[in-house]
């Protein structure tokens, strides 16, 4: 499978681009099978880290560049196995005192450059890799490699879909772990770490993002973008608590969202919660092929609309997804791209209120020709916790 991507990317550059480099990242992961790691906070630099990725110019074998420390911590074993047997790459590893310039123009002799020659570059590529890419190549044209690579990930083969879906269940079976755990008087930060130790228990690497809970009722307010403050309250009822996490699995990135009741709902939770389930099954029954991206939205959000509450609907319906978290197309107005079978997109609607009671629920759902296949399916009834 990564050999044909990797060969099918080489054709794509031929006549776009005479080079592509491709860092350790999603788009390199996809092609070639070379894991990626959960991302961190701070920076971790190795010595000649920007020429770090793979080297890909069509007719000619790729490369894989890496400093010492990346091949070692990374293991040199697995990334050499995935590099050179999977995908047929060659592996080149930078010492600590090794000269990066020096290596790279070695490979740029190799592929035989043009005089003026474009190169293909990730777009998730440090800027420190581009700056010295333009001192070794001051006359190149740098083109985006990430949009030809997004040619061949817009859809997603059967075997993708599979593990999308096992990506589900993973995340589906850590919030049916969290559930019971749930009590009166816990912290937003008590319920986030927990989900996210549920989602290593499953044999996930870890969450595809920052596991986020968005809670609000009469008397505990909605805080957006505030996690050190919002982390610290005490969940007492009446709350609406919303969920929004996803596992990673073997590459691909999972998206998911429900909708908890701490306290017996009321009336006006009851209505909310429904609202939003009754919205995203329009989205999901409107996820045709050939539909577009804009009517899907709009079939979603006039539900809310109809009953009043269309401003609580914040965002867009949903984002492409896969390989990334968040993917082209969106699920949004003025998002005219045509539906084809294969692709995945989350569909996710939502009632958001300051001090009112707030419901969202998020599936990831694969374009169809008679409407939207849902690939988690627990959970549609609000979950109450009394106690």
């Amino acid at each position: 499978m990564t050999e044909s991507r990797l060969l099918a990317f080489q054709r794509l550059l031929e006549g776009r681009a005479d080079l592509a480099f491709v860092p350790l990242s999603t788009d390199l992961h996809y092609l070639a099978g070379i894991a990626r790691d959960i991302p961190k906070y701070g920076v971790t630099l190795h010595p000649g880290d920007w020429l770090e990725g793979a080297w890909v110019a069509p007719g000619h074998a790729p490369v894989l560049a890496l400093p010492r420390m990346t091949a070692e911590f990374a293991g040199r074993g697995a990334v050499e196995k995935a590099g050179g047997a999977a995908a047929g790459i060659e592996v080149r590893v930078l010492g600590d005192w090794d000269d990066p310039a020096a290596l790279v123009r070695d490979l740029i002799a190799r592929f035989r450059l043009p005089a003026r020659p474009r190169i293909a570059v990730s777009e998730r590529a440090h800027a420190e890799s581009l700056i010295h890419l333009q001192a070794l190549l001051p006359d190149a044209i740098f083109v985006s490699a990430t949009a030809i690579i997004r040619e061949l990930r817009l859809i997603k083969s059967a075997d993708e879909i599979a593990l999308m879906r096992e990506a589900g269940r993973r995340t589906e079976a850590a919030f049916a772990e969290l559930l019971p755990k749930l009590r009166f008087g816990m912290t937003e930060l008590d319920m986030v770490a927990e989900i996210d130790y549920q989602m290593k228990r499953q044999d996930s690497l870890g969450p595809t993002f920052t596991t986020t809970l968005y809670n609000s009722g009469p008397n505990h307010p909605l805080l957006l973008g505030r996690r050190l403050e919002s982390w610290k309250r005490k969940v007492m009822p009446p709350v609406s608590v919303l969920f929004d996490f996803g596992a990673s699995h073997d590459g691909l990135c999972y998206d998911y969202g429900r909708t908890v009741s701490f306290g017996a709902p009321s009336a006006e939770q009851i209505r909310v919660h429904a609202l939003v389930m009754q919205a995203q099954r329009a989205g999901i029954a409107a996820l045709k092929v050939g539909a577009t991206c804009e009517q899907v939205d709009a079939t979603a959000r006039q539900v809310i609309a109809d009953a009043g509450l269309g401003p609580a609907f914040r965002h867009r319906l949903g984002h492409g997804i896969g390989w990334d978290v968040h993917e082209p197309p969106f699920l949004t107005r003025g998002n005219a791209t045509e539906l084809q079978e294969g692709m995945l997109f989350t569909v996710e609607p939502s009632i958001l209120q300051e001090r009112g009671f707030s419901a969202r629920c998020e599936d990831v759902v694969v374009a169809r020709p008679g409407g939207g296949e849902r690939l988690t399916q627990g959970f549609q009834e609000l979950f109450v916790v009394d106690h």
